[in-house]
Order: structure tokens, then sequence, then C-alpha cells
């Protein structure tokens, strides 16, 4: 058994790439990951990426911000610190609105950057890890696991019928920076 963990067929233009993905998808074989320098419209649904939850990590962060703001000015300047400003009701919602929104921001921010970073694995001095350093410049990258797809050869054929300027077989997962 060979040490071959990923067949990488590089490709020079997106087209190319997506008919790539096609002919791969029509074989059955399974596609690790595709790597390309730019966004390109219609690829997630393409490779079955499923939607994000952001969204709703960002609804929950949001309501505990709006929550969070409301007890900490409740409890400041209605319970602890009551004071007769002007005739002014110590509850003066209107008076809390902006300051909920910022806290509201605040938390939706924090959580979502956090998140982010979770999620892609790209902490803050953390060297990132690509397949192939052309991916970042002008290569379109298409990762099939070899361990998963045994037919080398008929990938090896798919990638070059499709357009593939190069096709690489990977013994490492990545190529780090350093």
């Amino acid at each position: 058994m060979s040490n071959i963990k990923y067949i990488l067929g590089s490709f020079g233009d997106p087209d190319e790439m997506m008919h790539g993905i096609e002919k791969l998808q029509e074989n059955n074989i399974k596609i690790h990951d595709v790597y390309t320098p730019m966004p390109i419209h219609g690829i997630e649904a393409k490779l079955g990426v499923k939607r994000s939850r952001l969204d709703i990590l960002a609804f929950f962060c949001g309501i505990t911000g709006t929550m969070s703001a409301f007890a900490l000015i409740y409890l400041t300047s209605v319970v602890d610190w009551k004071h007769n400003i002007g005739g002014k009701p110590a509850l003066a919602l209107p008076d809390f609105i902006p300051i909920m929104f910022e806290v509201t921001i605040l938390f939706c921010a924090f959580s979502l950057v956090g998140a982010y970073y979770a999620s892609t694995h790209l902490f803050p001095g953390r060297a990132p890890r690509v397949m192939d350093l052309r991916a970042t410049d002008d290569r379109f990258i298409i990762a099939i696991d070899a361990k998963e797809n045994a037919e080398h050869s008929k990938i090896d054929g798919l990638l070059k019928d499709a357009g593939a300027l190069e096709i690489k077989h990977n013994e490492r997962k990545y190529i780090s920076y350093e």
C-alpha cells in the first residue's frame, strides 16, 4: 500500500475546475476539498457544503448582549444608584436604547470572530495550512482523498480530461509556510 494521502488536480481556470468537479462526481469519486484563490459562485451547492449556522449564533449572542445591557443599566441606575435627574423616571427606557444597541453589536462581533476562528482553526499566530501554495495565488485545486478512492489512474485521467494543468500525489496532508 502506498503512502499517498491526497491526489491534487491543479487547474488554471475556474470553469475547467468546475467541469472537473462534475466529472469526478459523475464517476462517484468523493472530493475532499477545493481550494481557490477567489470566491466562486455556486461551488458550495455543487460540493454539498452545508449552510453556515453563524447567523443563529449571531441572533442568540445579540439577544444575550441586549439582555446583559438592560440588566446592567437597570441594576445600576434603577436599583443601586437611583437619582432624580430633572424629574425623569428612574426606568427611562428610551435612554437605554443606544447603550443596549452598542452592547448587542459588541457581543455579536466578539462571539462571531471567536466562532469563525474556532470553526476554521485559524487562530492568530498559527501558520496557515494549505495543500498547494499556488492555491492562494493563481491555481484552482481539487483535493481527492486517495485512501477513500482506490482508482488513482482513473482519477488522474478524469482530471486530465477536465483540463488539469498538473496532478500531484501528496504524501502529507498540508504544506506548512514554516
